[in-house]
């Protein structure tokens, strides 16, 4: 655990408020892409950030959105460097960000109860089947999904909250995020995938 001088908590605390460009109800802290915040001097300060995925058209403009609060709160220099180390994970998006994602009618990604990674695999779009194992056969391939089936809850309908839901498409307005509608509502809603 790192301990944090009080200025680079405050400084952590600003740069972590900035609003995620292509997600903007949750925070760069509450998505968990802000790693740290460390001061090299009074008026001098690193930021590491780290993208959802690499290649993340949004790392620039996150970026500059930080230097910009930083600026705005009396930082002269700001430094944003890109780290991948270690890999950002869906696991780093915190319960308020989840709560914030359902209530803006984005299924926020399921929580893993195992550290296990999430393979991805081709299969056929139709994943309507409730139960987690099916879903995520659908989704990862028959046999991941089945090794990791107790591992993911269904993709709960962030509108009426039923599990009965369809995949429409893997990916939707980011690469991050998976069209679905709700078989019980009617109505379509991005997933935020699991990483």
């Amino acid at each position: 655990m790192v301990t944090l001088t009080p200025l680079e908590a405050e400084l952590l605390e600003v740069a972590g408020s900035v609003l995620d460009p292509e997600l903007p109800v949750v925070t760069l802290r509450e998505l968990g892409v802000l790693r740290a915040v460390h001061v090299r001097d009074t008026d001098t300060v690193d930021v590491e950030l780290t993208p959802t995925y690499t290649g993340c058209p949004a790392v620039e403009a996150m970026s500059l959105d930080i230097e910009r609060a930083l600026h705005a709160h009396g930082v002269r220099e700001v430094t944003v460097r890109t780290v991948l180390s270690p890999a950002w994970s869906t696991d780093d998006i915190s319960a308020e960000g989840r709560r914030k994602l359902r209530e803006f009618g984005i299924a926020p990604p399921r929580v893993r109860k195992a550290a296990e990674p999430v393979g991805i695999t081709l299969g056929p779009t139709r994943t309507r089947d409730a139960d987690a194992s099916a879903d995520m056969g659908a989704d990862m391939g028959a046999d991941m999904g089945a090794a990791m089936g107790a591992a993911l809850e269904p993709i709960l309908c962030p509108h009426c909250g039923s599990a009965d839901t369809e995949l429409l498409s893997r990916f939707s307005s980011t690469a991050c995020k998976a069209l679905r509608r709700c078989l019980a509502c009617r109505e379509p809603f991005d997933h935020f995938k699991e990483l």
